[in-house]
């Protein structure tokens, strides 16, 4: 014996003596439905520099349009992206945008939790302003929204996730869905 715990060892300190069936999906699988797609128009980015946790660039949003089925608005100026470059090869998201929808109400949009692949065809769009496909690289969002429109409150217990790519001209696109 290795002295290191067993799976059945662990199972038995967290749960007792009890016998339980084996741990695995059971419940019904998450679904996606589409939700909403966005554009935000930035401006080139402003190097902030390499700092204790990798390489940190603004990507400030000039203006943009969010467009569905229930939500359609624009993106206010203001908002941004806090892209930090990893050593892995990969942009970590820090994204917040304002929206003002087409009958009035206010929300804000953030995801802290975005994974940018920055492969070669990424790194020549920011670079060149030139676009990308969704599949030329590895782009996904965990956005939130927040309103205390009562029209939106459906937001604020939503759950999305979302892909993206670029568009030419340092402009972003974003599918999001909802998760069910």
């Amino acid at each position: 014996m290795s002295g290191r715990p067993t799976t059945r060892s662990l199972t038995t300190g967290l749960v007792g003596r009890r016998s339980f069936q084996r741990m695995g999906p059971r419940g019904k699988e998450p679904g996606l439905v589409y939700e909403v797609s966005y554009r935000a128009q930035l401006k080139p980015p402003i190097p902030v520099g390499a700092g204790p946790f990798g390489n940190r660039m603004y990507f400030e949003v000039v203006d943009g349009v969010i467009e569905g089925e229930r939500l359609n608005g624009i993106l206010t100026s203001g908002g941004g992206d806090w892209l930090l470059a990893g050593a892995d090869g990969f942009g970590r998201l820090d994204v917040r945008a304002n929206i003002t929808t087409h009958d009035g109400a206010n929300l804000y949009l953030h995801y802290d939790y975005g994974i940018l692949e920055l492969n070669e065809t990424v790194m020549t769009a920011i670079g060149t302003g030139a676009g990308t496909n969704f599949e030329d690289h590895y782009f996904r969002t965990t956005p939130r929204f927040e309103s205390g429109d009562e029209r939106y409150a459906w937001v604020n217990q939503t759950v999305f996730v979302g892909t993206g790519h670029a568009l030419p001209g340092l402009i972003v696109e974003f599918d999001l869905y909802r998760v069910i």
